[in-house]
C-alpha cells in the first residue's frame, strides 16, 4: 500500500452527480448517468450519488404509472449494471420501481455489475407542490424483503446498509429526498446502526432561499449523525411545467462543506471528495453520547447489511480531494479568523476576571518579556480591567532581566507597558541568577561560559519566584503567559518556572494563534496607535527564550531550532489531541498543506517571509521531535498546571480538561508508525 494513497490513511473519495436529463427518456437518462460514471471512477471515487428518479425524471407525474415507462426503466438499469462491471465505483441511482403490485421511490445502488440494494423512500411529502402519494407507496409499508431485478435477488427495503468488506469503516445508507427534511430522518438510525456516509438522492426544486435551508439541514444532520452526508438534486432537464430545479449537490462531514456544486449549471455537475472515515470513526468513540443515544434506540436498529468488496486502488497517488488548512487553529477566511479572534480574546477575557472576582483581588502580576506570550496576557489583563471598571496601574508589569536579555526585547516590553498605562518596573534579576550559580557551584560562577540546562532554568525559575514574591507583597494574582504549544513540547520550566502561576489565560492558546490574536487587536486600534504599533514589532520578533548570550542584540537562541517550526508543530499537536490520528496520517496531511507555499489559502495579512513551504523529510523530523516531547518527556509537566480557560477548538492540556494520561508512557507506538513515513 503506498503512503501517498488515500486508502493507507483511512480516506475514501465519494462524488455527486447532477446530470443532464431528458423527462420519461430511460435510454437518454441512463447514457448520461453513465458516462458520468465513468467520469467519477476515473476521478478515483468509490462511490457516485445521482439523482431522485434520475433514470425517468421527477416531475412527470401520471407518466410513473405507464408500463412502457417502467419497462424502459428497468432496461435502463440492465444497461448501467451492464456498464457497472468494468468499473470500481458504486452507483447509485433513482429509480422508479414495480414491487408486489405497488410503486416505490427507490434508491438503486450498483457495483462492478452486481445490485447490491434497492431501498424505497420513506416518507412521501403531499402538500403544496408535491404529489407523491398519489403515484408511490412508502417504503414503511413495503413486505418484500428482495426483488427480482435484472436477473438478481436482490435486498430490498428500509432497512440496509452498504458494508465495504475491505474498508470496515465504509458502511453506507441510502434515503431519498423527504427523509431528510422529516424531524427523525431515517438516516439517523442509521448512523446510530453504524452508517458512516449517508446519501440522499434528491430532486427538490428551487424556490427562492431554499438553498441556505438544504445546506442548513444537510450540515446539522451531518453533524449530529457524526457522518459524512452526500446530497444530489435534479437539474438541467426536469420537467418546468410548475417548478424550477437548480442541480444543488454538496458533500458534507461532520458539520463541514467540503464540496459543493454550481447551481444552475448548463452543463452537467460532478463533484468530489475525499471522506475521512477513521475521524469519523474516532469521534464517535470520543463523543460517549453517541453510544448511549444507539443504546436508548435499541430497537430501531434491527439494520440488515449487504457486503461487498469495494477493492479500492491503494497504489496509485489520486491526491487529495478535500482542503487540509495548514494552520487547523487559525482561519485563512477573513471573516472567520476576525469571529474566531475575538471569541478567543473575550474567553480569555471573562476567565481572568471571573478569577479576580471569585478570589477578590483587584491585582495582577506579570512578567513582560517584550515577546509574543506575555504581550497577549497583557493586553488581555488591560481589557479585563477596563471591563471591571480597575485602574490599569492594578496591573503590575515586570520586565525582569537576565545575562542573555537583548535591548530590543527589553525596550519593547517597556514601549508595551508605557502605552497601555499600567505599573511598570524593571528588576535586573542578573545579580540574584548570579549568587544562586554561586551557591550551586555552577561553572559559569568561576567564569566559564558554560551555558547548560541549569544556566538556563536558575534565571526562568528566579523570574517566576520573584513575581509569585510580589504577588504576595501586594496582594495580587500571578497571570501566566506560557502557550498551549509550549505545553505541548514541554518548553516550560517546571514547577518554581514559567510552568506556573495563580491563573494563565494562555493556557490553551497555540502560538500561531497568538500571533493572529495579538495583530487583530493591533489592527483594531483599541489601545491606541502607539500599543499597535509595538505589538506590530513584537511580531516581527525572532522568538527565542533569551538564555544564552548572544552576540550584540541578536539572541543566542532561536526556539524553532529546537522544537521545530510552531507551524508544524500546532499541526501535528491538532490532529493528535483532536483526532489521535496516528503519526503517518498527520505527515500525509502535513505534506498536502504545506509541500506548495503557492497552493491553497495563507490566513489573512501573513507575512511573506513565513509563506513557506515543507517537504516531507523535514515534516518527518519534526513529528518525530513531537512525538517524543509530547508523549513521553513533557506530560508531567502538563499533569501539574494552573488554572485557565479552555480557549481552543482543538482542546486544552489540562489535566481537568481535555487530555488526561500517564506521566511515564512510552511513545514506542506512535514511533513505530512514525518509521512507516518515506524519508
Amino acid at each position: 500500500m503506498s503512503f501517498r494513497n488515500i486508502h493507507a490513511h483511512g480516506l475514501v473519495r465519494i462524488a455527486c452527480a447532477a446530470p443532464r436529463l431528458k423527462v420519461a427518456d430511460p435510454a437518454f437518462n441512463v447514457a448520461e448517468t453513465g458516462a458520468m460514471l465513468r467520469r467519477a471512477a476515473e476521478g478515483g471515487a468509490s462511490l457516485c450519488l445521482f439523482p431522485e428518479l434520475g433514470l425517468s425524471a421527477y416531475a412527470i407525474d401520471d407518466l410513473l404509472q405507464q408500463n412502457a415507462l417502467l419497462d424502459g426503466v428497468r432496461a435502463a438499469l440492465a444497461t448501467l449494471v451492464e456498464e457497472s462491471r468494468s468499473l470500481g465505483c458504486v452507483a447509485v441511482v433513482g429509480a422508479p420501481l414495480r414491487v408486489e403490485g405497488r410503486l416505490f421511490n427507490c434508491a438503486v445502488a450498483i457495483h462492478r455489475g452486481r445490485i447490491l440494494a434497492a431501498v424505497p423512500k420513506t416518507y412521501l411529502p403531499n402538500y403544496r407542490e408535491f404529489y407523491e402519494r398519489r403515484q408511490f407507496a412508502s417504503g414503511e409499508r413495503a413486505g418484500a424483503l428482495y426483488v427480482d431485478l435484472c436477473g438478481q435477488e436482490v435486498p430490498f427495503g428500509t432497512d440496509i446498509l452498504l458494508a465495504a468488506s475491505d474498508m470496515p469503516e465504509l458502511v453506507v445508507h441510502m434515503e431519498i429526498c423527504e427523509d431528510v427534511w422529516t424531524p427523525i430522518p431515517p438516516s439517523s438510525f442509521a448512523a446510530l446502526a453504524g452508517a458512516t456516509v449517508l446519501l440522499n438522492l434528491s430532486a427538490s426544486n428551487v424556490t427562492i432561499g431554499k438553498s441556505d435551508w438544504r445546506h442548513a439541514l444537510c450540515k446539522a444532520h451531518s453533524g449530529r449523525c457524526i457522518a459524512a452526508y452526500a446530497y444530489s438534486a435534479a437539474g438541467t432537464g426536469e420537467s418546468t411545467t410548475d417548478l424550477a430545479w437548480d442541480g444543488q449537490a454538496m458533500i458534507y462531514e461532520n458539520g463541514a462543506l467540503l464540496a459543493e456544486a454550481e447551481r444552475f449549471a448548463e452543463e452537467p455537475q460532478l463533484i468530489f471528495a475525499d471522506i475521512d472515515l477513521e475521524r469519523l470513526a474516532m469521534d464517535r468513540i470520543r463523543q460517549n453520547t453517541f453510544g448511549d443515544s444507539a443504546d436508548a434506540n435499541r430497537d430501531r436498529l434491527g439494520f440488515r447489511r449487504v457486503a461487498f468488496a469495494l477493492e479500492p486502488d491503494r497504489q496509485t497517488d489520486i491526491g487529495l480531494a478535500r482542503a487540509v488548512e495548514r494552520f487547523p487553529f487559525v482561519p485563512s477566511d477573513d471573516a472567520r479568523l476576525n469571529e474566531l479572534c475575538f471569541e478567543a480574546y473575550n474567553i480569555q477575557s471573562h476567565g481572568l476576571r471571573k478569577r479576580l472576582e471569585s478570589t477578590r483581588l483587584d491585582k495582577v502580576v506579570i512578567g513582560v518579556s517584550g515577546g509574543l506570550d506575555s504581550t497577549q496576557a497583557l493586553i488581555v489583563a488591560a481589557h479585563t480591567f477596563d471591563a471591571l471598571g480597575l485602574p490599569r496601574e492594578n496591573i503590575l508589569a515586570y520586565t525582569l532581566p537576565a545575562f542573555a536579555t537583548s535591548k530590543g526585547t527589553k525596550d519593547n516590553a517597556w514601549r508595551l507597558m508605557r502605552a497601555l498605562g499600567v505599573s511598570a518596573e524593571e528588576i535586573d534579576m542578573t545579580p540574584a541568577c548570579r549568587q544562586m550559580l554561586v551557591d550551586i557551584g555552577h561553572p559559569f560562577a568561576q567564569g566559564q561560559p558554560v551555558y547548560d540546562i541549569t544556566f538556563e532554568n536558575v534565571q526562568a525559575g528566579a523570574r517566576t519566584s520573584v513575581l509569585f514574591r510580589l504577588a504576595n507583597r501586594h496582594n495580587a494574582l500571578v497571570m501566566g503567559t506560557g502557550d498551549l504549544s509550549e505545553l505541548a513540547l514541554g518548553w516550560c520550566t517546571y514547577g518554581v518556572g514559567d510552568h506556573m502561576s495563580h491563573y494563565n489565560v494562555n493556557g490553551s492558546v497555540p502560538k500561531t494563534l497568538i500571533q493572529h490574536l495579538i495583530r487583530w487587536v493591533a489592527q483594531s486600534g483599541r489601545f491606541g496607535p502607539e500599543a499597535a504599533a509595538v505589538m506590530l514589532d513584537i511580531l516581527a520578533t525572532e522568538i527565542s527564550p533569551e538564555l544564552v548570550p548572544g552576540e550584540g542584540d541578536k539572541p543566542a537562541q532561536k526556539t524553532e531550532d529546537f522544537v521545530g517550526p510552531y507551524a508544524l508543530q500546532d499541526f501535528n499537536l491538532y490532529y493528535t489531541t483532536r483526532y489521535g490520528f496516528r503519526p503517518s496520517k498527520i505527515a500525509f496531511l502535513a505534506e498536502h498543506a504545506w509541500r506548495d507555499a503557492a497552493a491553497g489559502t495563507w490566513p489573512p495579512n501573513m507575512e511573506p517571509d513565513k509563506r513557506i513551504a515543507y517537504d516531507l523529510p523535514v515534516i518527518k523530523r519534526w513529528l518525530g521531535v513531537f512525538i517524543r516531547r509530547f508523549f513521553e518527556t513533557s506530560q508531567f509537566k502538563r499533569s501539574a498546571l494552573p488554572n485557565g480557560p479552555k480557549v481552543s477548538s482543538g482542546g486544552s492540556l489540562s489535566p481537568r480538561g481535555d487530555w488526561r494520561a500517564p506521566s511515564d508512557a512510552s511513545a514506542a507506538p506512535w514511533l513505530k508508525d512514525w518509521e512507516r513515513i518515506p524519508d
